[in-house]
């Protein structure tokens, strides 16, 4: 059913016969809430009048230079009323900047959000804004600057907003750039060391701590360096300051210059996360997170690691072929949770070797800084007892900004934990308000951030996009590295869902063999009706890199003859999952396992 709603001139306060400076839509226009009607200029300010409903444009009742007040009509609005809806008479009185009635509309206002059904109006802000511009993405990292660049290349007028000094974000100035560089120094000292074994003998590394921090440093500076250009080909206007939201359509950025308004019609926020802490630890140097773990200071004699998840055992990679003692404490009864164990447990056997402690299922009891160290009590299943480290490094997840950048004053909704629901097409409960990347929920990955990014920027140039991943992988770059993606056998049994398995020991993989490395595994999952695949694990070297063929196996909808019957070229590691491929098929000739029957 549809109706006819009159909008109306907001309460101008002292102002009246206010000029019309420009009108933004035409009859047939099709609106969505908050989008701006017509622009208003006072001797003080201008100001937008938004859309309070969507709909379809009727008719305009004002011109460019026309004087209006307060409770002037200026359009009206064709809107369609759903089973269920406000009555017409109860929207054909709306005036636009009456709260109870905004909130009225709101509630109207479809979203697929499931975790809030009405839209906040936010704050207003009636001031001049120092800047205008058409998008404003807030925050740099691979999902900002992803979505600022593809919307320059799109034709849109875009501003990037960053609070650091350098583009790139958590991942290329502190998170995965960083850490990767020295991974591989921590990689090639292991390799190395492994190679005494096998005849080859070199003598014991000699740490230089700066210079592998000026590398890594280097390796970070050219990246970020590479951003700035591309921002400056694309004309992206970049602002170096910290962003926060003053109303629907502005937000207040400050860097060292002061406090500068800006105007946005629509914005996509990508501000990221932090790295959590535990409460009631000490304030003590020697209690870092995972950015500290990258400056490379003085290498501590015993370090401990609270957390065994990702960042925390590739930061444990690090330190330990640094020759660093290094113990993990982890609270469940698995390193890295959420990963198939049988995934985990080469690296664990691996560790183990190497590490003091790892502890599973138990909890940091008391920590206290002490004049020779952080003494730390536990409490659980393997408790060492009291113990003294020169370092700990606090890595027990990360927490997304939604509660830092005033979002309620933008209307946007953000839940207990921090996090901004949207919708596949990244929009938030405010119509012309996107998010993307860590601060919108799991996983928190670059990778994925910035396939959102892309998402947001299309369907704000007007294309139809959505975001339809069918997997994300995921990555932990610690030696043997481990990759998944899509269904793991943790979920699958959790949710019901049959699969038989395909798996190849690379025990039996030559070119495993002639890298030394015989730890490693491939397994496929599959619909035993169907064959597609479901989901992937790989673990050993280079699964990062291998872990891709599956993703976009389960993407195309693949199933194991299309793996298996796909040429792979020999001696490689990519083989084996063509090799994992023809064990579920029973064709496997590089192993002998009996056909199960079906």
């Amino acid at each position: 059913m549809s109706e006819i709603v009159e909008i109306r001139v907001p309460d101008l306060g002292e102002f009246s016969d206010v000029e019309v400076i420009e009108v933004h839509v035409a009859p047939g226009d099709s609106v969505v809430v908050e989008d701006p009607l017509i622009s208003l200029e006072t001797d003080k300010a201008t100001m937008d009048v938004p859309s309070p409903v969507a709909g379809t444009i009727n008719e305009i009742k004002v011109l460019v230079g026309d004087k209006v007040s307060t409770d002037t009509l200026i359009v009206s609005a064709i809107v369609t009323t759903e089973v269920g809806a406000t009555p017409k008479d109860d929207l054909e009185d709306t005036v636009i900047g009456d709260p109870d009635a905004d909130t009225q509309i709101a509630e109207q206002e479809e979203t697929n959000l499931s975790a809030t059904s009405t839209t906040d109006v936010g704050a207003t802000f009636g001031g001049k804004p120092d800047l205008k511009t058409r998008l404003v993405v807030l925050g740099s990292g691979p999902g900002g600057y992803t979505a600022a660049f593809r919307a320059a290349d799109l034709g849109i007028e875009t501003t990037l907003v960053e609070r650091w000094n350098t583009l790139g974000g958590v991942c290329l100035n502190v998170g995965c750039i960083p850490s990767k560089a020295l991974l591989h120094a921590a990689k090639v000292i292991d390799d190395a060391l492994a190679m005494r074994d096998h005849g080859v003998s070199f003598g014991g590394p000699v740490i230089d701590t700066d210079k592998l921090r000026q590398w890594k440093n280097k390796v970070v500076a050219r990246l970020t360096g590479g951003l700035t250009g591309l921002a400056a080909q694309r004309k992206v206007n970049v602002l170096h300051c910290e962003g926060r939201f003053l109303s629907v359509n502005h937000m207040v950025v400050t860097g060292p210059k002061g406090a500068t308004i800006l105007e946005f019609e629509q914005c996509i926020i990508a501000a990221g996360s932090e790295s959590a802490m535990l409460p009631g630890l000490p304030d003590d140097p020697r209690i870092i997170d995972s950015t500290g773990a990258l400056e490379l200071g003085d290498l501590p004699d015993r370090m401990l690691v609270i957390g065994g998840g990702i960042i925390g055992l590739e930061m444990a990679t690090v330190y330990a072929a640094l020759g660093v003692k290094v113990s993990v404490v982890e609270l469940t009864d698995s390193l890295m949770p959420g990963c198939d164990r049988d995934l985990v447990r080469p690296l664990q056997k691996c560790i183990e070797k190497s590490y003091e402690h790892i502890m599973l299922a138990t909890a940091v009891k008391e920590v206290t800084a002490g004049n020779k160290g952080i003494k730390v009590r536990f409490d659980g299943k393997a408790d060492p007892g009291l113990q003294t480290y020169d370092c700990v490094l606090v890595s027990v997840g990360r927490k997304p900004n939604g509660a830092e950048i005033d979002a309620d004053k933008a209307g946007v909704y953000v839940d207990e934990g921090g996090f901004i629901p949207v919708d596949k097409q990244m929009r938030t409960n405010v119509p012309h308000i996107f998010a993307i990347g860590d601060i919108i929920g799991q996983p928190m990955l670059a990778h994925k951030a910035s396939h959102e990014g892309k998402v947001a920027s299309e369907v704000i140039s007007g294309e139809k996009r959505a975001f339809d991943a069918r997997a994300i992988p995921s990555v932990a770059y610690t030696d043997p590295e481990i990759a998944w993606v899509g269904l793991t056998e943790i979920d699958a049994k959790a949710q019901g869902i049959a699969y038989e398995k395909g798996t190849f020991p690379w025990a039996a993989s030559g070119r495993s063999l002639s890298l030394g490395r015989d730890e490693g595994m491939t397994k496929l999952l599959f619909d035993p009706s169907s064959g597609r695949l479901l989901g992937a694990g790989i673990v050993g070297p280079n699964a990062g890199d291998l872990i891709a063929e599956a993703a976009l196996a389960i993407e195309m909808g693949c199933d194991a003859e299309d793996i298996s019957l796909t040429i792979h070229p020999h001696p490689t590691l990519s083989e084996t999952i063509a090799f994992a491929a023809e064990a579920f098929n029973g064709t496997l000739t590089d192993l002998y396992i009996p056909k199960k029957k079906r």
